[in-house]
């Protein structure tokens, strides 16, 4: 029971690589482009103010922009195709379909009920736009409900047999149609849950705000929790932007809003300190981000099998780097969150308690969007020690780094957590290339017997002078998930990936030619 459960808990953190794999890239462009493209960095910074470096930066941050806007739909779509064990592609469709039909669904509702908000009010409601649908905010979560959904039907439905007049739309072509049928009754249940989910978040703003540095640390915390799916927006916009983050007189106006404050005392120039409001709210995402999950991709590296370090380096490489420079994390929290949920709690405890000692030793940086080192250079370092005590940040984070790195690789091999690098793999997994090839062609009796070889969607259909000389023993080892032999001609059942095999196949009977 517990191994079943272990084996499932894998494959569903391992489904998550597909998208996890692109948002690197993504958040250095964001980061790097967003934070110089931003209006009250120009400001800051008149020498950025050039049309040519605006056009590169604005691009940037466009291009990586898109990939975050529409996370939910990537994982909605890799979730659906990493779970699925067989037919991925159709798994992919009926996902983006689903989460589409789902959505369409969560508007027409809106819409009969009156309940659609003016674009200026969205943000406020809890709604927002979604691949041009105006929709309720449901982030990476509702994502990952069509991707599971769409998996689960997937497995159950793929192989079913209509009547013979609706034939044509059973096995795999049915998946996309139950799929979006089920789609509309998960909207309709998403309507009536989350709006009650989003209250509970915005109702959470005034017990911190009423509790000091312990608000503070539970702050960070919730923060956290929130960050991977999505919803942190819905939780801390309302500190950033509103009288809930504080209020002050600047140049002679009332500004509401921590975020709003600190841009307005920047501009203004004449200030000894940035507002308080700045460390409850924002600076102690430096001491994580450029810090302790540097120490977290440094730990889940050296436990990483050795055969594996080589592999695993230029991922948890680039997502340090993202983290580090632009303070995007998702790469790195993703590649642990469903693997170790008990890990990420502690290190959304971690968090909140770096956001607690950046109130306490009052670090007031500010940010555009988040907190990496482009951010800390620009409104820190740059604004000067007296008014930000930035230097208090690495004094912090050196132990924070440490603090991750030991956490991370006590759990790791206390556990045997399933990291990046460590998942186990079966025979034919650890199979590549022309080794794999090579054994298929061995259990084919080798490649003098095979007289012709093709390929359809999941089997190689191989003719050969012989089937005495065919061992489903030796092939079943190579990833094989049947045989089936008929007269001279034999099938063996890989899944989706065999056109790959396919092609590895015909270039080891070509050798020696």
């Amino acid at each position: 029971m517990k191994s079943a459960f272990f084996e499932k808990a894998q494959r569903f953190g391992k489904s998550f690589m597909l998208p996890i794999a692109v948002l690197p890239a993504a958040g250095l462009l964001l980061g790097i482009g967003g934070a110089f493209s931003n209006e009250a960095t120009i400001e800051a910074y008149p020498f950025l103010d050039q049309p040519w470096l605006q056009a590169i930066f604005i691009t940037m941050s466009s291009a990586g922009d898109i990939v975050f806007a529409n996370l939910a739909v990537i994982f909605a779509v890799g979730v659906a195709i990493g779970l699925a064990r067989s037919d991925k592609g159709t798994a992919g469709l009926a996902a983006m379909l689903g989460y589409l039909v789902m959505n369409a669904t969560i508007n027409a509702i809106l819409t009969i009920t009156g309940n659609l908000a003016p674009e200026e009010e969205m943000a406020e409601v809890g709604q927002g736009m979604l691949l041009g649908i105006q929709s309720l905010e449901t982030g990476v979560f509702g994502g990952v409900v069509v991707g599971l959904m769409t998996y689960w039907l997937h497995n159950r439905y793929n192989k079913i047999e209509l009547p013979r007049f609706l034939g044509f739309f059973g096995g795999s072509r049915f998946i996309p149609i139950i799929t979006a049928f089920s789609s509309i009754i998960l909207g309709l249940l998403l309507y009536i849950v989350w709006p009650s989910i989003q209250s509970v978040i915005f109702s959470m703003g005034g017990l911190i705000e009423a509790t000091g540095y312990i608000g503070t640390l539970i702050y960070g915390f919730i923060l956290r929790l929130l960050g991977p799916f999505g919803l942190h927006h819905i939780f801390y916009i309302p500190f950033w932007t509103t009288s809930l983050g504080g209020t002050m007189e600047i140049g002679g106006s009332i500004i509401e809003g921590t975020q709003r404050i600190f841009f307005a005392q920047l501009s203004e120039g004449s200030v000894d300190q940035f507002f308080i409001g700045t460390a409850r709210f924002m600076s102690g995402r430096h001491i994580t981000m450029m810090f302790g999950l540097i120490g977290a991709c440094l730990a889940m590296y050296h436990m990483a099998k050795p055969e594996n370090k080589k592999k695993v380096f230029g991922f948890l490489f680039s997502a340090a780097l993202t983290s580090f420079l632009t303070g995007i994390t998702e790469p790195i929290e993703f590649s642990f969150l469903f693997l170790a949920p008990l890990l990420y709690v502690v290190h959304a405890f971690y968090d909140g308690l770096a956001f607690m000692l950046a109130h306490i030793f009052e670090i007031t940086i500010g940010q555009t969007f988040s907190g990496g080192f482009i951010d800390f250079v620009l409104f820190g370092v740059l604004q000067g020690n007296d008014k930000t005590n930035w230097m208090m940040v690495p004094v912090i984070g050196v132990p924070w780094f440490f603090l991750y790195y030991f956490t991370f690789r006590f759990a790791i091999g206390k556990f045997n957590l399933k990291t990046p690098g460590r998942e186990e793999k079966n025979e034919a997994e650890m199979m590549e290339g022309t080794e794999r090839a090579k054994a298929i062609l061995d259990g084919l009796g080798g490649k003098i017997n095979v007289k012709d070889l093709d390929s359809c969607a999941t089997r190689l259909r191989v003719s050969v002078y012989s089937t005495e000389n065919i061992s489903k023993e030796k092939l079943e080892h190579t990833g094989a998930k049947g045989v089936v032999t008929s007269g001279n001609g034999v099938q063996v059942i890989y899944g989706p990936e065999v056109t790959g095999i396919k092609n590895e196949v015909e270039e080891a009977m070509g050798e020696n030619d």
